[in-house]
């Protein structure tokens, strides 16, 4: 990746409905060698997509909750079923497996403290091989980035 591949990937994570037509231009390319370099960074798999960023609060979930989730067994099986679980309830934005004292941290979207009530009793606490639950309200958000600037190569 070289300095003209950076200079595309930060319009693109700026902007990612430019057209090849601007983005050639912003980054004072021909449109071939633009589209060309495009096709290279999504093919590498350095660029895995291309979405539209929803205001959590506009779609009715101003809460972010994140859940420390530790599990009855940690062997494969049991790991792998919760996480096909997890994946499938609309909420859940973001799940790590971890170290330390829980297996699982995550974030979960809702509309307040009753709806967390909703989630958690019909949902979470049902989730396979749940052991135990424990929550923590957000506050506020202090940082949410969505850009990754690439390490540059040593």
């Amino acid at each position: 990746m070289d300095r003209i591949d950076r200079r595309i990937v930060e319009a693109l994570q700026e902007d990612g409905r430019l057209s090849n037509t601007e983005l050639a231009s912003r980054i004072a390319l021909s449109e071939s060698a633009c589209l060309r370099r495009v096709r290279q960074l999504e093919a590498s798999g350095l660029i895995r997509g291309y979405v539209a960023l929803l205001d959590q609060s506009s779609a009715g979930y101003p809460d972010n909750v994140f859940v420390q989730i530790t599990l009855t067994s940690q062997q494969r099986s049991d790991l792998d079923e919760f996480e096909a679980a997890a994946r499938e309830l609309p909420e859940v934005m973001e799940c790590y497996l971890m170290s330390g004292d829980h297996d699982y941290l995550l974030r979960v979207i809702v509309a307040d403290a009753r709806d967390y009530e909703r989630l958690h009793s019909q949902h979470l606490t049902r989730l396979p091989k749940v052991d135990r639950v424990r929550s923590s309200f957000a506050l506020r958000t202090v940082v949410k980035k969505t850009a990754i600037a690439p390490k540059p190569e040593a």
